[in-house]
C-alpha cells in the first residue's frame, strides 16, 4: 500500500496500482484484507501465550488499549492537514483496523472457535441480507450503486460531514461495510487456531490450502448475487480475499516451516515486524510532504521533488511509479535499520 498510495502524480499511474473504480477488484484491492487477515491470524498467536503468562483480565486490557491507540492514530492522520472536528473523517484504514482487531480480540479472549466460525458467517449472511433487502429512502431495495446502497445511506445519515468527502457519498471503511470487514479477520483468526493446533506443518499448510481454495470458490460464486466490492467489503469480497489470504499463508508456511526456506522472507519480515509503525510513518511524511510548500510558486516539496528528481528519467506514469518504488525503498531501508537493531515499533 505505500507503493499504491505514494505515486508522483495521481495522473498517471498503471491500473493494477489503482482499486476498482466499484464492482470488480484488482490486485490493489487486495491488500488491505490481507492485512486484516493476518491481524486475526495474529490474535491466538500472540493473545494466546499472553493469557498463559499474566492471563485473560490483562490481555482483555492489552486489546481495549491497543485498540484505542489504533484508532486514535487513524484520527490524527485524518485530521493533518486541518483539524477541524466539525468536518474531521472519523472512518480510516486504521480505524477500522483497531475496529477488528478489537472484535476479533475479545471473541477470541471469551468465545471459542465454533463461536468465531458461526459469528464469521452469521455476519457475512447478515450483511448480504440488509444490503440486498432493506429499502433505502429514494432508491428502494438492492441497490448497490454508490450512493443508493444501504451502507452510504446509513454513513451519510450518521456520519454526516465525517465521511470520506471524495466521495462524499459514502465511506470505504464506514459503519456497516466494517461487520464483513470483521469477519475477515475472524477467518484469520480461525487460521490462527490452526496454526496452532501443533499438527505437522505439512498438514496445516494443506488445510490452510483447501480451506483457501474453498473459501475463493465460495466467493466467486457469491459475486453472481452480491458482486465482488472493495468499497463495500461485500461478502462475496470478502470471502474470495479470505480465500487467496489462507492460500498466501498456507503457501508461506509451507515454505518457512515445512520445507525450511527462510532467507527469503527476511526482507518482508524487516518490514511485518513494524507493520502498523510503518503503514502510519510512512503516511504521515507522504502527507507532510504535499503540506510543505517550497519555491517561489509555493509548491509541494512532494511535487518539486517528483519534478526535479523523477520527470527527466522517464514518461509520466514510468517516472509516478518510480517515484512510488523510491520511497518504498527509503522506508524498506528505515525498517531494516529497526530491524538490524532489534527495534520494535509496538503500540
Amino acid at each position: 500500500m505505500i507503493l499504491v498510495n505514494n505515486p508522483g502524480t495521481w495522473r498517471a499511474v498503471y491500473p493494477p496500482l489503482r482499486h476498482a473504480d466499484w464492482h470488480g477488484w484488482t490486485l490493489t484491492d487486495v491488500v488491505f484484507p490481507f492485512f486484516v487477515f493476518i491481524v486475526g491470524v495474529a490474535v491466538p498467536i500472540a493473545l494466546g501465550s499472553r493469557v498463559e503468562r499474566s492471563g485473560r483480565a490483562r490481555a482483555m486490557a492489552r486489546v481495549l488499549r491497543r485498540s484505542v491507540v489504533i484508532f486514535g492514530l487513524g484520527i490524527v492522520l485524518n485530521g493533518l492537514a486541518a483539524f477541524d472536528w466539525a468536518t474531521l473523517r472519523i472512518p480510516g484504514v486504521l480505524q477500522r483496523i483497531a475496529v477488528c482487531y478489537l472484535v476479533a480480540g475479545v471473541l477470541f479472549l471469551v468465545t471459542g472457535w465454533r463461536t468465531h466460525a458461526l459469528v464469521t458467517a452469521g455476519l457475512l449472511l447478515g450483511y448480504w441480507v440488509v444490503m440486498t433487502a432493506v429499502p433505502v429512502p429514494g432508491y428502494g431495495a438492492g441497490d448497490l450503486g454508490q450512493a443508493g446502497n444501504l451502507a452510504a445511506y446509513l454513513d451519510r445519515a450518521l456520519l454526516g460531514p465525517h465521511l470520506w468527502q471524495a466521495a462524499k457519498v459514502y465511506d470505504p471503511e464506514g459503519i456497516l461495510s466494517t461487520a464483513p470487514a470483521v469477519a475477515t479477520a475472524l477467518l484469520g483468526v480461525l487460521a490462527g487456531h490452526w496454526l496452532r493446533s501443533g499438527q505437522l506443518p505439512g498438514v496445516t499448510a494443506a488445510r490452510l490450502g483447501l480451506a483457501g481454495i474453498v473459501c475463493a470458490g465460495l466467493g466467486q460464486l457469491w459475486s453472481v448475487w452480491f458482486p465482488v466490492n472493495k468499497a463495500l467489503w461485500t461478502s462475496s469480497y470478502a470471502m474470495l480475499m479470505g480465500g487467496f489470504a489462507l492460500i498466501a499463508l498456507a503457501a508461506c508456511y509451507w515454505l518457512i516451516e515445512a520445507r525450511g526456506y527462510r532467507r527469503w522472507a527476511v526482507p518482508f519480515a524487516m518490514l511485518g515486524v513494524n507493520a502498523l509503525a510503518l503503514f502510519f510513518l510512512s503516511t504521515l511524511v507522504a502527507r507532510l510532504l504535499l503540506l510543505i510548500q517550497v519555491g517561489a510558486e509555493s509548491a509541494s516539496l512532494h511535487a518539486l521533488l517528483f519534478d526535479r528528481v523523477f520527470v527527466p528519467l522517464a514518461s509520466p506514469v514510468n517516472a509516478s511509479l518510480a517515484y512510488a518504488t523510491a520511497y518504498v525503498l527509503v522506508w524498506w531501508a528505515v525498517m531494516w535499520m529497526l530491524y538490524r537493531r532489534n527495534i520494535q515499533l509496538r503500540v
